[in-house]
């Protein structure tokens, strides 16, 4: 798997999440904290390759 797919999987992962957080009315506690463990690890994979990429765009002067 790319670096890209990589940060589209946990994009799309982030969003499923926000999603049924949004729709749902009764959350599970324990489905909650699940659900925000996991939302926890992908954004941190986004950050860091968004970190990445910005590190690599920057001009070395």
């Amino acid at each position: 798997m790319s670096t890209a797919d990589s940060y589209l999987k946990n994009y799309r992962k982030l969003k499923q999440i926000a999603d049924i957080m949004r729709e749902q009315q009764d959350l599970d506690v324990d489905q909650l904290v699940k659900m925000v463990n996991e939302a926890t690890v992908a954004y941190k994979k986004c950050q860091a390759r968004i970190e990445a990429v910005e590190k690599a765009l920057k001009l070395e002067p």
